[in-house]
């Protein structure tokens, strides 16, 4: 064999070798949920326990995480865009939340939540109603 050639086969199986397959990152798990669900203000988890927080000062009626990862819990009033009172509890992280309204003749309705002002928040039920709330 031509030593060109043996020199060409050497860098082209050493080039091959030096490739290395990535892999996929692994999956991160946080104890912090993706979403807040309406079911999350029925019940505190032992995380969640161990972070309660109440305090008079502010609106909400308690609060749970950590710097940066606090989900607020209020009770809240407002309307539909019907004009008929509402009112509930919802728990927000950040900008979104989830939670259940009453009205006095109609069984609880689970909403998502929104903040679009201060102490103001825009609601929808899973068939698409709007609800305007303010936190009490």
């Amino acid at each position: 064999m031509p030593v060109k050639f043996k020199i060409t086969l050497f860098a082209f199986v050493l080039s091959f070798l030096s490739c290395k397959r990535e892999l996929p990152p692994p999956e991160i798990k946080s104890f912090y949920k993706e979403v807040i669900t309406p079911d999350d203000r029925k019940v505190i988890t032992p995380q969640e326990a161990k972070t309660y927080h109440v305090d008079t000062e502010y609106q909400y009626e308690y609060r749970t995480g950590n710097s940066g990862h606090y989900e607020y819990n209020y009770d809240v009033k407002g309307v539909n865009t019907k004009g008929d009172s509402v009112y509930g509890n919802i728990n927000v992280e950040g900008k979104y939340g989830a939670g259940i309204l009453l009205f006095d003749t109609i069984n609880d309705i689970e909403i998502n939540t929104e903040w679009i002002d201060y102490g103001k928040l825009k609601a929808t039920d899973k068939n698409g109603n709007e609800y305007y709330l303010k936190v009490e």
